[in-house]
């Protein structure tokens, strides 16, 4: 025990001893932050530069190792961002409808600080305000952006109450591997309204920022803008599952389904499983049970009872950072239920008395109108032809004279 305590009291002198040499190695060395720190907008709807220059102060010493450490806030995240690099210059993105705070700090390191990092105590700052344009409260709401079934990608967004009528809405987008921000392919719209955006025929890249601002115009001066930026891939949302199979038992059921149809990988899919039930006394309940990345369940049954299942799906947690879930599929029951065609005496039988004597009103006046016009057709045709039997009767034996007589 005691050898333990010298060793650890030897220990402790010898860290202190260290420390004391590099302290008294770097002392009175300091390091002033970097200058001229600028923030350019190249107009990537978000997407800014940062450069800075190093300090003119900085000693000259070969034996150095200048590096930079930027910190920016994140306006996405709420939260403080940090990097350290070699370069004068970074890009960062941000929501150009916040504040853009970003500051920066020296560090020096190498063998003229004995190999330990000297950090500026004081660091270079610039924050940018938004700028104070459009009517206040015309800011889009819930914008979001989802990727159906990996093939096209959709935006909608909502109006708010305060935008005038006759507004115009668009929207902007740009990703590295456009040279500048393009408007939207295909406008959405409801009741003559923008409502949304349709990228199916300029599809976006996956794994790559993409940079959103909804802007406008008013009659009463341009609309707020919003910004947003993310990746697709985060943000899919599956086809149904249209293929269920139900195995029944003596007293539990067998779930299966398969995979829906699209271009996301089965292994990245994870199930939500609803079950109804219905008792012989039309009493419901419904429960609903996660099932992982398993594509059957199994469940104890009342065979009292009709039971129906559905089934949907959304990208898990390891595959993506963001996801929807699927539309339900079309339900299973036991027993079946069929849609049932009623009869053609039943459906004769369900319609209601008055529409036969209502239907017989009609047809009996249709028939005296035809009647009454026949009628009056024919009359004078009636009357011409016995004009004409008389005056050719007449002319065919003259009347006799008085002599003949």
């Amino acid at each position: 025990m005691a050898r333990k305590c010298r060793l650890t009291y030897t220990a402790t002198l010898m860290l202190l001893l260290i420390t004391w040499k590099e302290s008294t190695y770097c002392n009175g060395l300091t390091v002033s932050p970097p200058e001229n720190l600028v923030i350019t907008d190249p107009g990537h709807l978000g997407q800014l530069e940062i450069t800075w220059n190093p300090p003119d102060s900085l000693p000259n010493m070969t034996e150095c190792s200048v590096r930079y450490q930027l910190e920016y806030y994140n306006t996405y995240r709420d939260s403080w961002a940090s990097i350290r690099t070699s370069k004068r210059t970074y890009t960062a993105q941000f929501d150009l409808a916040k504040d853009v705070r970003v500051r920066i700090y020296t560090l020096l390191s190498g063998t003229c600080t004995n190999d330990t990092m000297i950090k500026s105590t004081d660091y270079t700052e610039v924050i940018q305000k938004p700028p104070s344009t459009g009517v206040l409260g015309t800011e889009v709401l819930d914008f979001k952006c989802v990727f159906h079934n990996r093939e096209y990608t959709e935006c909608q967004w909502r109006r708010s109450e305060k935008i005038p009528d006759n507004s115009l809405q668009k929207l902007y987008f740009w990703h590295k591997e456009l040279g500048q921000a393009e408007e939207c392919p295909k406008y959405n719209t409801s009741g003559g309204v923008t409502i949304g955006c349709t990228f199916a025929d300029v599809p976006l890249p996956v794994f790559t920022d993409i940079n959103f601002c909804l802007n406008g115009s008013s009659p009463k001066g341009p609309l707020k803008p919003t910004f947003a930026s993310l990746q697709i891939q985060n943000h899919v949302k599956c086809a149904a599952t249209k293929k269920l199979h139900l195995q029944t038992g003596p007293d539990k059921f067998e779930l299966h389904w398969e995979h829906p149809d699209g271009k996301v990988p089965g292994h990245c899919l994870e199930y939500e499983v609803e079950h109804n039930q219905e008792g012989p006394d039309g009493k419901e309940s419904s429960t609903k049970s996660l099932t992982g990345g398993r594509t059957s369940l199994s469940l104890s049954i009342d065979i009292n009872k009709t039971h129906c299942f559905r089934v949907r799906s959304k990208v898990h947690k390891y595959c993506a950072s963001t996801s929807y879930w699927s539309d339900w599929s079309h339900p299973v029951c036991q027993p079946e239920q069929k849609d049932v065609t009623p009869e053609p005496d039943a459906i004769w039988d369900a319609i209601p008395v008055y529409i036969y004597i209502a239907v017989a009103i009609i047809a009996l006046l249709v028939l005296s109108l035809c009647a009454w016009a026949m009628f009056k057709l024919k009359k004078p045709v009636q009357e011409k032809k016995v004009e004409s039997l008389l005056t050719s009767l007449f002319a065919r034996r003259p009347l006799l004279g008085p002599t003949e007589a």
